[in-house]
């Protein structure tokens, strides 16, 4: 099996890179990209090293991802793409920039985060990386969802977030491995010269609005909006007022 990254590729137009949050796929995106298509944006939705239908059982790092999604637009011919990265796509995102800033046209990090994890975050981690390796992905998963989602979220939204954590084990192992290891970037924020849209859901806990504002406020061109209703997962579960929030960004950042 060749070790490059499955991939949707959908529309014409100004390339639009999707990034996935953990531990999902790129069908995590299926909600939002019929909209963005509609919008005239080309939209590129890679499955993630050890996600879906990619390879990559690990170990592999954040950076390793961020190369990996590299080489998908070097090798698709796209010169410069707006990168959206929700979660762990926005720690990926913020690597990308880091070593390829001639990739990115403009960036969007929802509800994600530039620190390095806390010592409460290392210990879930931790207890993470034991529950999938002893009772397996599906407890996990079990476990997660209400954490993903804001209380409010109907039922049909928590059944299709627990679905879509249907992921190989050796993905999410490295994925939380990767994780809990990854770099604090906040230092880097500053030398981000693109326009960059910070997303966080309302009842956010895992990356919360007032650290999203103050990312945005560390970001030389940022800027903030807060997705009512919403918890981690803006996309799916405000996915309309998540496609207005990135594409009222992505016309006003061309002006």
């Amino acid at each position: 099996m060749s070790d490059a990254l499955r991939f949707d590729d959908e529309g014409q137009g100004e390339p639009l890179l999707l990034l996935h949050a953990f531990p999902f796929d790129r069908t995590f995106w299926s909600g939002v990209t019929p909209l963005f298509v509609k919008a005239g944006l080309r939209v590129i939705a890679p499955d993630l090293m050890g996600f879906g239908q990619s390879p990559g059982k690990g170990p592999w790092s954040i950076v390793d991802q961020a190369e990996a999604v590299s080489g998908l637009l070097q090798s698709l011919g796209i010169r410069k793409a707006t990168v959206l990265g929700l979660s762990m796509g926005g720690y990926i995102a913020l690597a990308l920039i880091n070593r390829h800033p001639e990739q990115v046209k403009a960036l969007v990090l929802a509800d994600t985060k530039a620190t390095a994890d806390s010592a409460q975050a290392l210990q879930g981690r931790a207890n993470a990386i034991k529950t999938v390796q002893e009772q397996g992905v599906g407890a996990f998963a079990d476990g997660m969802v209400e954490k993903l989602l804001a209380p409010t979220a109907s039922a049909s939204v928590r059944a299709l977030t627990r679905s879509l954590m249907n992921q190989p084990q050796p993905g999410v192992l490295a994925a939380l491995a990767a994780l809990r290891d990854r770099p604090d970037r906040s230092q880097e924020l500053a030398n981000i010269r693109v326009s960059t849209l910070v997303v966080v859901g309302e009842h956010d806990l895992i990356a919360t609005p007032a650290e999203g504002q103050q990312m945005a406020a560390a970001l030389p061109y940022g800027s903030f909006t807060k997705i009512a209703g919403a918890g981690h997962l803006t996309n799916l579960e405000a996915p309309d007022k998540f496609v207005s929030a990135v594409l009222d960004f992505l016309e006003t950042s061309a002006r």
